[in-house]
């Protein structure tokens, strides 16, 4: 039967129409018709094996009713369709179905040549040996930016045992909103920033509107970048902090970037920051809503005349899926299904990319766009005369014909949020980011549990974060991960107990930016939507390390504006080292800034350098910083000192978490 009505729609030129009207056609339905069927009612397909392993969409002439609701009334049928709907894909996208099976149903993506050194020629890479700090140096290393002594004093408030203390400081940070962050609010208010608060209506009026001076148009992406530096050296809510950030690298924005940079507040602070410990369906959404994303990644444009797959590429390889489950151009329906739930396609293909450009057409903005000028406020908004509302194909899911507003759309972050790839794939990142360069696969599959069975909890982060963070691996972690440029600069301020503000328009602030330019890891500068790399190898370049070695000299050297030195070093050591021995200034400030003392070995170099020609255990050194001729260990002591803890904050213990 299926085959005589195709032959008559070969006869009557139904296979000249475009795509989407005639598979509407073909469905039984025409183009006034709304939909024929429950809006909400879009089956996921099952899979039903024509070939050992492969997955198979049956197409929509018998789809898996669903279950009605207590009460409901009947379901109305569905439209039988006249053919099946892989070859209504296949001639969307010309694949040639005269392809033997077994090129076909192929899923194996072409070899990828490496280009990595044979183990004959490579060096093996240099390891150190370090020592293991407490458990609370390393927990406030690896879930924040870093040990200070009010924080190691509110670790040790949590119990009479390690274990409890662990746990009690992982529950007290994943509860921030108790923890009282005034402080910070009001250290920036003083500091000048005026564009945080700001709505985003407020916003676009201020800095997007009459086309503003540029230092006028950026000053919201500028602030926020500088608060990123604030709020981690000196907010209380520090795993938050660490878990913000992590986002901002998962779905990165550039800030200076001429459309997101006047919007960039609203972006940190309603998308991210509002979602960080809460759902990742919710997230998503609130991601491809915002000016920012839909700027950056040009959806603000794409429609059916001209559709754009910029943020439906990202989307899948870098939000959700990740670029290990791309399975490149290939039929749809050959894609295995899932190991963990076969409901689900085990990757995603290029035709995804494009059905879910497709789902988005028409998710834009009011900017004041020569259709619609007097809609200029910068909110978001829904284009439906943009929008292409035919039938779609997509990560194994049917999206019917002429669905209401935004549901193509949701009902793509719905498949994504709830796939089991996705939550392998965002449990290996936040791992990676709190534990291990190379995640504990283990680890990365009970994460991934957790995230996948609460996909629709409004605390779903929070409970994936609170089992990482409570885990073995957890634990025992400790030398497994470098600190990134951003990372070493925030906690150096931390440990040498910095009171100074990093503001927007003072010289000394801009000084501070200018050098950190340098390092290569500005906060919400990386210029591609990947985000800043994560692990140590991406940081091991010699400018990297050169230019934020130089930091390190800068934060104890450098002065405000009015003189005064950024770090408190004298005053520091004048209140807590009695003797000024250069064993006891060294011991001193290893623990002050490592948490632990290293070994007599690695300290030598040290105290070698602060007693010059003195007894390093005896002499005690002069709180002056004159010059004596030739006798060394009188010579600019001050100046010394400085340089010494600026050595301890450039060695691999302090950079090592």
């Amino acid at each position: 039967m299926l085959e005589q009505i195709a032959a008559v729609a070969v006869a009557t030129g139904e296979t000249k129409m475009p795509a989407r009207r005639r598979l509407i056609r073909l469905l039984g339905l025409t183009d006034s018709q709304p939909g024929g069927h429950p809006a909400d009612a879009a089956p996921t397909l099952r899979a039903t094996p024509t070939t050992p392993g492969v997955h198979r969409a049956p197409g929509l002439s018998s789809p898996t009713p669903a279950r009605p609701a207590p009460g409901a009334p009947p379901a109305t049928a569905r439209p039988r369709p006249a053919t099946d709907i892989r070859t209504v894909i296949a001639r969307r996208y010309r694949f040639d179905r005269t392809l033997s099976r077994s090129a076909r149903t192929s899923t194996v993506p072409p070899p990828v040549k490496s280009t990595a050194p044979s183990p004959a020629t490579s060096a093996p890479p240099l390891k150190l040996t370090l020592a293991r700090p407490a458990l609370p140096v390393r927990v406030l290393g690896n879930m924040g930016y870093g040990a200070t002594p009010a924080m190691l004093a509110k670790f040790n408030s949590f119990g009479s045992d390690e274990i409890s203390r662990w746990h009690g400081f992982v529950e007290w940070q994943l509860d921030w909103q108790a923890i009282d962050d005034s402080a910070v609010e009001a250290r920036l208010a003083s500091a000048g920033y005026s564009t945080l608060g700001k709505s985003l209506p407020q916003l676009w009026t201020d800095h997007v509107l009459n086309d503003p001076e540029w230092d006028v148009r950026m000053r919201p992406a500028w602030e926020v970048q500088r608060a990123s530096f604030v709020r981690a050296v000196h907010s209380q809510r520090q795993l938050r902090e660490v878990v913000v950030n992590f986002w901002h690298d998962h779905f990165n924005v550039t800030a200076n970037e001429f459309s997101a940079g006047p919007v960039y507040p609203h972006y940190d602070r309603d998308v991210i920051r509002a979602n960080a410990f809460g759902n990742f369906r919710t997230m998503l959404e609130a991601v491809a809503r915002s000016p920012a994303m839909l700027y950056y990644l040009d959806n603000v444009d794409n429609k059916r005349s001209g559709p754009n797959e910029n943020f439906a590429r990202e989307l899948l390889e870098l939000h959700t899926f990740g670029a290990e489950h791309y399975l490149g151009f290939m039929d749809p329906f050959a894609v295995p299904p899932c190991p963990e739930d076969p409901t689900y396609p085990s990757g995603y293909t290029d035709i995804d990319v494009y059905e879910t450009a497709s789902a988005f057409t028409g998710w834009s903005l009011k900017n004041g766009n020569w259709e619609f000028p007097t809609e200029n406020d910068g909110t978001f908004a829904y284009r439906a005369t943009w929008h292409d509302s035919g039938p779609k194909f997509l990560l194994g899911k049917m999206l019917y014909p002429e669905q209401p507003a935004l549901k193509d759309g949701r009902d793509v972050l719905d498949r994504l949020a709830s796939h089991p790839a996705v939550a392998r794939h965002v449990c290996r990142k936040l791992v990676r980011r709190l534990v291990d360069d190379n995640p504990p696969e283990t680890l990365v599959a009970s994460a991934a549990a957790v995230f996948r069975t609460h996909w629709q909890s409004p605390d779903q982060i929070e409970r994936t974060l609170r089992h990482i963070l409570l885990s073995d691996a957890f634990y025992n972690s400790w030398g497994l991960k470098q600190r990134r440029p951003f990372e070493l600069v925030v906690a150096a301020m931390r440990s040498l107990g910095i009171n100074w503000t990093l503001a927007v328009g003072d010289d000394t602030s801009d000084g501070f930016m200018w050098r950190m330019g340098f390092t290569g890891h500005v906060p919400h500068e990386w210029p591609a939507p990947n985000g800043y790399p994560d692990r140590g190898s991406a940081w091991e370049g010699a400018n990297s390390h050169a230019m934020t070695w130089k930091m390190m000299g800068y934060l104890t050297e450098g002065k405000d504006g009015g003189g005064i030195p950024l770090a408190p070093i004298l005053a520091t050591t004048r209140s807590e080292v009695a003797s000024w021995t250069a064993v006891q200034l060294v011991a001193f400030w290893c623990l002050r800034l490592l948490g632990y003392l290293p070994s007599a070995a690695q300290r030598q170099p040290l105290v070698a350098f602060m007693a010059q020609n003195g007894d390093p255990a005896t002499y005690v050194i002069a709180d002056t910083d004159g010059w004596s001729g030739s006798d060394l260990k009188q010579h600019y002591n001050q100046q010394r000192l400085r340089s010494m803890v600026s050595l301890i904050l450039m060695s691999p213990e302090f950079a090592s978490r």
